[in-house]
């Protein structure tokens, strides 16, 4: 065999253009030799041919000759590294291979090929390994030319359906993968071809041909291929199915999602809602959650799984999510009942507390629920659905309703994996439900607790018109410690009170609740505002150290509350006012102008600090004294207050009827959901009139008792009250008669005609009278005795100029 026919052989066995060939006899003797082997070692023809193989290697390998022919004689070959001896003598690592290679005439004849070892980075492989390693290797791989059109791919692309490696030769991505999407694949393949660059790692998420109706992803890798001049003849592609991978970071991305998104809110329907948010449309394409109607209410459910019975489990709808609109007309809404019928799976799962997976559902049955009234009964065909999966809401051992997931558009069915998320969806919210379920009952029993400490309606009186707003706070602050209150109090005059007490719920509540009975209390005895405020904060802080806590710990609930306590006396419109730790009102004057009475603002009660300062102050006929907590304005620092008075002067200039302006403020300043509590109490100012009110300087003289009498009856004559004359005359003759007694100075008669008649004596003492129940055998101390009988009620308070006794009878029984 010639050095060509050598040379041919080498390329059908083996594809090594670069490799030296020589030809070898049975005894390992060079019989052939070519222009390569002689570049490889500088050998002439003449000097190799005949020469032994031992002679053209080191001495070490030359040894192993006998043993390599050998092999060769048993296995039909060999291949391995050899250090070959160049004719300077210098060594040279090569790849040897030895092949059989029979002649035409029946002899036997061995094929050795050198390659230089530096020439490569390993071993050069065989077309036939190199074959055998692409078209066995796990990975999907695929070969396209410029085109873009098949022309090689192995075994194991086989896997993602598309037929055999023959039936692919031609076609384009999109005809072997019509589920994928193709012009995306193929973008990247042209960016490749046209760029040298690889694409390493491109994710791609599809359905492939081998599971048409299961979402797969795909990692694909890309390389361009080159001819020997660096001309770009196709693109070289890796498959690798990395499904399980991308669902489980889908998974983990939902759980992540539900960690962020469900429980935001102690609202037991949006937490409902929240959940079936969440979970469509990476899970599911429609989903819905009933809740057990006492959970709403935030009852205590019974422990453990709904008790077994034969008839229907009612629920109320929750909340719902579909991923297309085309349900609207055919779903329970949020806030309507839910019955499903016995035996039905969610029945089953109510009373057993384990969930259940249909992969496909029956298209002609009926959904679950009994009869509607609106008749929205539909078979699942109707309705789209084909799988479904429902999952009890369970907290603490305790079945609070149940999660209903369901698939429309997903053509792949749900699967245990699916129903293992779903579980740990609704164990999150369930925890999220309960906590929501436990704060509705406590925030419920606290907004009782204060609607019924708060006044129902104010009382009737004729100083000023008044109307209330009060807004609760929601959300995680839960309720608040805000009030208000109106106080009639003698001489026609009222007081008008807001509050607040620091913290939330029912503790906040029920401090409250004492607070403003304190209050009541210290009003009766007609002290002036600063005197009601220094009372009430010897009152809380005595109630802190008495219950074991110091001022400002959780143990004095009421500790730091704010309160602003105002008197208004229709008679001469004078106002005073002294606030503890609370904002100070704003006055509409009858213009129609605001302005921010200018009060000294006194230490929160229980807290300790400097007296309390009072502020007096005309207030014209017509005025509006605005009372607010300090929720209806902004927190933080003193632009944010200032930013706050600033839009409650512009909600105050909308004048307009009192009881929409007042709620027309509240709207305007605080949302449906405040952070804090908002009470505001408005008030507008009303004077008495002349033929209200009639006064009588009398001297300290016993003698003037009898005129008293008879100018209170003719006074009462004019107003129409006779039938009140007999019980006034006793009345002022005992109040005149105690003033000249144990007084000093002037004395001052005075008539109020208000809702009720009221006698006040003015003297200069400082003592106030006591109500004695004298004996049978007593000559005196039966007057105030005999007034306290009489009247409807009668008291004493003190000012600048001495004191005042006080009685009213009323007018609301007399006829006409």
């Amino acid at each position: 065999m010639g050095a060509d026919e050598v040379y041919d052989v080498a390329r059908q066995r083996f594809d090594m253009a670069d490799a030296a060939p020589l030809l070898l006899d049975p005894q390992g003797v060079v019989t052939g030799w070519t222009s390569g082997a002689r570049r490889l070692l500088a050998y002439p023809a003449s000097e190799a041919v005949g020469r032994k193989l031992a002679d053209l290697l080191v001495a070490e390998d030359a040894q192993r000759v006998p043993d390599l022919v050998e092999r060769c004689r048993r296995n039909g070959g060999w291949t391995g590294l050899l250090t070959a001896r160049r004719r300077n003598g210098r060594p040279v690592k090569v790849v040897a291979r030895i092949a059989s290679a029979e002649e035409a005439g029946g002899g036997s004849r061995w094929l050795m090929l050198l390659s230089e070892l530096s020439d490569a980075p390993g071993w050069d492989m065989s077309r036939t390994v190199l074959e055998q390693m692409a078209a066995c290797a796990p990975v999907g791989i695929a070969i396209v030319d410029t085109d873009l059109r098949f022309v090689w791919s192995n075994t194991a692309l086989e896997q993602f359906g598309g037929g055999p490696a023959a039936r692919r030769l031609g076609l384009r991505f999109a005809d072997v993968q019509p589920g994928m999407d193709a012009q995306a694949v193929e973008a990247q393949m042209r960016h490749v071809l046209e760029t040298g660059e690889p694409v390493i790692g491109y994710e791609h998420v599809g359905h492939v041909r081998s599971a048409p109706l299961r979402e797969t992803a795909h990692m694909l890798s890309f390389t361009r291929l080159e001819d020997d001049e660096g001309h770009p003849i196709g693109v070289y592609y890796t498959v690798v199915d990395m499904t399980e991978r991308h669902r489980a970071r889908q998974r983990l991305a939902l759980l992540d999602r539900a960690g962020e998104s469900i429980g935001r809110s102690l609202d037991l329907t949006r937490t409902a809602q929240e959940l079936a948010d969440v979970a469509v449309p990476g899970l599911a394409d429609f989903v819905t959650v009933d809740l057990l109607e006492s959970v709403l209410r935030g009852a205590e459910p019974a422990p453990g799984p709904l008790a077994d019975s034969e008839e229907p489990v009612e629920l109320r709808r929750a909340g719902y999510r579909s991923a297309q609109d085309d349900l609207a007309d055919a779903v329970i809404e949020i806030g309507e009942t839910v019955a499903f019928r016995a035996g039905t799976p969610p029945f089953r799962c109510l009373a057993t507390g384990r969930s259940w997976r249909e992969e496909r559902l029956d298209p002609l049955t009926r959904d679950w629920t009994t009869d509607t009234p609106s008749g929205r009964r539909a078979t699942f065909l109707e309705l789209g659905l084909h799988s479904v999966m429902t999952v009890p809401i369970r907290s603490r051992g305790t079945t609070l309703g149940i999660t209903t997931f369901y698939r429309r558009r997903h053509r792949e069915s749900f699967d245990e994996e699916d129903l293992r998320l779903a579980e740990d969806l609704v164990a999150r919210a369930g925890v999220c439900v309960d906590n929501a379920r436990r704060y509705t009952r406590e925030r419920d029993a606290a907004l009782v607790l204060q609607r019924s400490l708060l006044p129902h309606r104010l009382p009737e009186q004729d100083a000023v018109e008044v109307a209330a707003c009060y807004r609760p706070a929601d959300e995680l602050t839960g309720l608040g410690g805000d009030w208000y209150d109106l106080i009639p109090l003698s001489g026609a005059r009222v007081a008008l009170v807001v509050g607040e007490v620091p913290g939330h719920g029912i503790d906040a509540a029920a401090a409250m609740g004492q607070l403003r009975t304190a209050v009541r209390t210290l009003a009766a005895l007609d002290l002036p505002p600063a005197e009601v405020l220094a009372h009430l904060d010897d009152l809380v802080a005595r109630s802190a150290r008495e219950e074991g806590a110091e001022p400002g710990t959780a143990g004095a609930q009421v500790v730091g509350s704010g309160c602003l306590y105002v008197v208004y006396d229709p008679v001469d419109g004078g106002c005073a006012m002294s606030a503890a730790g609370h904002p100070a009102p704003a006055v509409v004057l009858p213009d129609g102008s605001v302005v921010f009475v200018d009060l000294p603002q006194g230490p929160p009660l229980g807290v300790g600090g400097p007296p309390f300062e009072a502020v007096e102050l005309p207030l014209a006929e017509g005025s509006t004294l605005a009372l607010h907590t300090d929720g209806l304005l902004a927190r933080g620092e003193t632009w944010a207050v200032d930013a706050g008075r600033e839009r409650l002067r512009r909600a105050l200039e909308r004048s307009g009827p009192l009881e929409s302006s007042c709620r027309a403020v509240v709207d305007a300043l605080v949302p449906d959901r405040p952070y804090d509590d908002v009470a505001l109490l408005m008030a507008r100012t009303k004077r008495l009139g002349s033929e209200q009110v009639a006064a009588w300087e009398l001297p300290s003289d016993p003698a003037v008792v009898a005129d008293a009498r008879r100018t209170a009856t003719r006074q009462l004559t004019r107003w129409g009250l006779d039938e009140l004359a007999f019980t006034t005359e006793l009345v002022v003759s005992e109040l005149v008669t105690n003033a000249m007694r144990y007084a000093t100075g002037s004395i001052r008669l005075r008539l109020i005609r208000e809702r009720a008649l009221v006698c006040e004596v003015l003297d200069g003492g400082a003592t106030a009278p006591h109500l004695r129940h004298p004996r049978t055998t007593d000559e005196g101390g039966r007057g105030l005795l005999l007034v306290s009988q009489l009247t409807q009620r009668w008291g004493t308070r003190f000012v600048p100029e001495g004191k005042i006794i006080w009685a009213e009878q009323s007018l609301t029984d007399l006829p006409g």
